[in-house]
């Protein structure tokens, strides 16, 4: 440990134990990563806050010696957003994970940024509520606002940006202010929660979030239907988004996809292209919703459709789909997974999706498509061998090929996953003349550039370690 860092050491020991801070080896490592592609790299120091004003103390200490400081929650980020290439501070939420109040008669809760979405749903439930962001991982809170996290349920209920109304945020400058209120709405002001959400940690530490909550369904029903094509799938869904059925979820997985499926959940699903749908409502309205769905996917040759009305039908199928990463990484023990979004209008989607496979068998590398096909939104997961430069430039290169199809189309470099480390390049090719005005704001509220620093936007750093 150089001598600057075991400085900052000392200086973090005036108001945390020792337990709250470390420069254990395995500890470092464990922060050193996300679940992405990107090199690692170790902090100077984790730390293991309690509170957002202990929080404001080491901002503090950070701000005044000019250190990076990094927020992790559990580091199930995409896109490079956790990794400390600058050293520094990593903050740690997992000891802030307490559900502070629900206030049921509002659909609202308040939480700690280390609370995970199965936490959260497991307190909910006995209200009769639950939270609606589903992005497949159980990722925590703080992270899925810090990158508008969406998922599964983003065509029927919206994206994380939708669901918080406040948030107490730490400065970088140590002081501590709320974004919001409990209001429904605002009109006074700049709005500062939708700035913070999606700030990806650039912009201070979000240490409470104000989440909208929603009334358990009466009645859900699941739905599993194959298509001769991927284009059949997709068209199907903008036929019935277009028509107004009210679907909770809808998901497309490639034929690729279904079969990692099978091997890796012991299913029997056709290997063709699927889509895996969700109805909520009332069991009148549900009967009404699911029939007129029928009716739309079979004028798109929908070969098979098979429903889940039970729980634990439903729980399986969905488990599927979550586990999708898993079954490639398990499937191919040797490679590594690089995950790749991109968003395009949904009138676009079909013609994206078809762009990505037609890309991908160009590039001959082992991959998926799947997608929250709701909202115009496709994946893309690629098994690479990290050894073998060929296959990395042709990654890298599929990667680029499909942003640029989407940005030429009116869409972005990425929908959910956000930008981190991995999509900064594309950042003045979709903003333009805006990238320069979030530059200034990011510069107006972290002048000396301490708060993850090489993410989201590139700004010089005035002062460092």
């Amino acid at each position: 440990m150089s001598a600057d860092v075991a400085v900052l050491q000392e200086e973090l020991l005036q108001f945390l134990r020792e337990d709250q801070v470390s420069n254990n080896e395995t500890i470092l490592y464990q922060h050193s990563k996300d679940e992405s592609y990107h090199e690692g790299s170790l902090p100077d120091l984790v730390v293991f806050p309690e509170s957002a004003e202990e929080i404001s103390k080491v901002i503090k200490v950070a701000d005044t010696s000019g250190t990076p400081v990094i927020p992790f929650g559990l580091g199930s980020s995409l896109e490079g957003h956790v990794i400390a290439y600058d050293k520094g501070i990593t903050i740690d939420f997992s000891s802030m994970n307490k559900v502070t109040e629900i206030r049921d008669k509002d659909f609202l809760v308040k939480v700690q940024p280390g609370v995970t979405r199965s936490q959260l749903n497991k307190a909910l439930k006995k209200h009769g509520l639950f939270f609606s962001v589903d992005p497949g991982a159980d990722a925590t809170l703080g992270g899925m606002a810090a990158t508008n996290a969406s998922g599964t349920t983003s065509v029927k209920y919206g994206v994380m940006k939708d669901q918080v109304q406040d948030q107490e945020v730490v400065l970088p400058s140590g002081e501590i202010i709320h974004t919001g209120s409990l209001a429904r709405k605002s009109s006074s002001g700049y709005d500062l929660t939708s700035l913070y959400v999606g700030s990806e940690g650039t912009l201070g530490c979000i240490t409470e979030l104000t989440l909208r909550v929603y009334g358990i369904p009466e009645h859900v029903m699941a739905a599993r239907a194959s298509f001769p094509t991927i284009d059949h799938a997709v068209e199907a869904v903008i036929s019935m988004l277009q028509a107004g059925v009210p679907v909770a979820r809808v998901e497309l997985l490639d034929e690729a996809s279904i079969r990692r499926v099978n091997q890796f959940n012991g299913t029997d699903y056709i290997e063709k292209a699927t889509l895996f749908l969700e109805f909520h409502g009332n069991e009148a309205g549900l009967q009404e919703d699911v029939a007129f769905m029928e009716e739309i996917v079979k004028t798109h040759e929908c070969e098979v459709i098979h429903f889940e009305k039970d729980n634990a039908a439903r729980m399986k199928l969905w488990e599927a789909r979550h586990n999708l990463a898993y079954a490639y990484i398990h499937g191919s023990p040797a490679k590594k997974m690089m995950v790749t979004d991109v968003c395009v209008p949904i009138s676009e989607l079909a013609g994206a999706i078809r762009h990505g496979r037609e890309k991908i068998a160009e590039l001959d590398l082992e991959s998926g498509i799947l997608g929250h096909v709701g909202d115009g939104n496709y994946h893309a997961l690629l098994m690479i061998d990290m050894e073998n430069e060929e296959e990395l430039k042709k990654a890298e290169k599929f990667n680029e090929e499909i942003v640029e199809y989407a940005l030429a189309r009116g869409g972005t470099c990425t929908g959910e996953h956000g930008v981190g480390k991995g999509k900064m390049k594309y950042q003045k090719r979709e903003h333009g003349k805006a990238l320069p005005v979030m530059e200034a704001v990011k510069a107006a509220i972290d002048p000396k550039g301490i708060m993850n620093p090489g993410k989201l936007v590139q700004t010089e750093r005035s002062c460092g370690q």
